[in-house]
């Protein structure tokens, strides 16, 4: 089994989209840990004006390499509604990140970001 750390946001029907994604990531997760969904202000400018995002982290195991991982988040956010077209109009119903695999880090500038800091604070305190 490989430890992992997955980013979950959204900025669009953000509850339902989270809850969505943590339903579709229990047939391919094990033993998740999730913190609490906090709300903040897009980074960036492709977000759409206003729209504040929902994040969440999940700690948890999985059977699947990094590769196969990456590809099953994407076609989960394909499932709940994530377009080019709405990346476009700044919409994101669910953007799903790889931040961890056993010990390789990905967005490693994620890293770095005042609510992923705040989040794992909530992983190691548990």
């Amino acid at each position: 089994m490989h430890k992992v750390l997955i980013s979950l946001a959204s900025n669009y029907h953000q509850e339902e989209h989270l809850r969505q994604a943590r339903e579709a990531m229990a047939q391919i997760l094990s033993s998740t840990c999730y913190t609490e969904e906090i709300w903040t202000e897009p980074v960036g400018k492709s977000s759409a004006k206003g729209m504040l995002y929902l994040n969440q982290l999940v700690q948890a195991e999985t059977i699947l390499d990094s590769e196969q991982l990456t590809l099953s988040l994407k076609e989960i956010e394909k499932s709940l509604g994530r377009t080019d077209s709405m990346r476009r109009q700044g919409l994101v119903p669910i953007d799903l990140d790889l931040l961890q695999h056993d010990e390789e880090r990905f967005h490693h500038r994620d890293w770095q970001r005042n609510y992923i800091r705040l989040l794992l604070d909530q992983l190691t305190d548990r």
